[in-house]
């Protein structure tokens, strides 16, 4: 039962992801909200809905300020990590749409292995060789349809799809002290809070005029719906781990494109090529391959750490 407990909550967490980047990319499209005014907004009421719940459960949220070391580590992630990863995201839709962005945050796996690689002075194994390889190639498709002179993007928003890879990648590795120390959704709720009011201090944020359309009622929910739907989403996927593998993580989020592609048939009647379809379908594959591969070398090392 607790198996199947996190397969549902991974699949939900997934879907209502993937439907977050479908309302962003139509607030984009279709009003004049900017992209560091909805993240200030998102970021900071998310952020402190989750202090208050985890507040309510008699969770110490003020424990981590107690310690520079971790406190340091905190701000960084909140600035490169938090803000970085959904800065780089939203305008990616912006520039592209949401498909293609959700899309090219599946390149993260490749910056990972790279980074490993170079921190470790050697060439990276065959399994992520072979992922890498695919993970490119279903990129390539994606972004081309096949064709080599054809560039289905801008160059903008193949800049910004980059730096959603990267910073992804950025959001996995270096808060992983962090989480072995301090509960999840505490690094999570000061981390949106700490991002949002910083960013909302870069942009001056209290002198813009996107307050206003607040006043409308239609703006104001839709707002709220993707704040609620990326939070419940956020708290879902982190709690899926408890329960089911990283493999089974991996395999299983692949809901979120999916979802994504869906709405955008539905809601904005884009479909992908045909060659595009293949290619979304090689980064799944190649993807999750490059997770299973890793799991299955963690699980060597700490079978052959046991045995001695």
């Amino acid at each position: 039962m607790l198996r199947l407990k996190g397969i549902l909550m991974i699949v939900i967490g997934s879907m209502l992801w993937g439907m977050t980047g479908s309302i962003v990319e139509w607030i984009l499209g279709n009003t004049e909200f900017s992209v560091p005014f909805i993240l200030v907004i998102r970021l900071v009421i998310a952020g402190i809905g989750l202090l208050v719940y985890l507040a309510y459960k008699k969770e110490d949220i003020f424990a981590l300020w107690k310690t520079a070391y971790w406190r340091n580590q905190l701000i960084v992630f909140s600035i490169f990590g938090m803000v970085g990863l959904q800065y780089t995201f939203f305008y990616a839709i912006e520039t592209s749409n949401a498909v293609v962005a959700t899309l090219l945050q599946f390149s993260a796996p490749i910056f990972v292995a790279l980074y490993v690689s170079l921190v470790n002075k050697k060439m990276p194994p065959r399994y992520q060789v072979i992922g890498i390889a695919g993970t490119l190639a279903g990129l390539f498709l994606l972004l081309t349809n096949g064709s080599l002179g054809t560039l289905l993007v801008s160059p903008q928003a193949l800049m910004w799809g980059v730096a959603v890879g990267l910073t992804f990648a950025f959001y996995t590795l270096y808060p992983a002290r962090l989480m072995k120390e301090w509960s999840i959704l505490i690094i999570v709720g000061w981390s949106m809070i700490i991002g949002g009011v910083m960013l909302g201090i870069m942009n001056q944020v209290w002198k813009s005029a996107e307050w206003q359309m607040l006043g409308d009622p239609k703006l104001s929910f839709i707002l709220l719906v993707m704040i609620l739907f990326s939070t419940i989403a956020f708290v879902l996927f982190l709690s899926s781990m408890k329960y089911i593998t990283a493999v089974e993580t991996s395999i299983l989020s692949s809901m979120e494109p999916l979802t994504v592609m869906v709405i955008s048939v539905i809601w904005f009647e884009r479909m992908l090529e045909i060659y595009q379809l293949l290619g979304v379908v090689l980064m799944l594959i190649f993807v999750t391959w490059l997770s299973v591969g890793g799991n299955k070398v963690e699980a060597k090392r700490t079978e052959y750490a046991n045995s001695r």
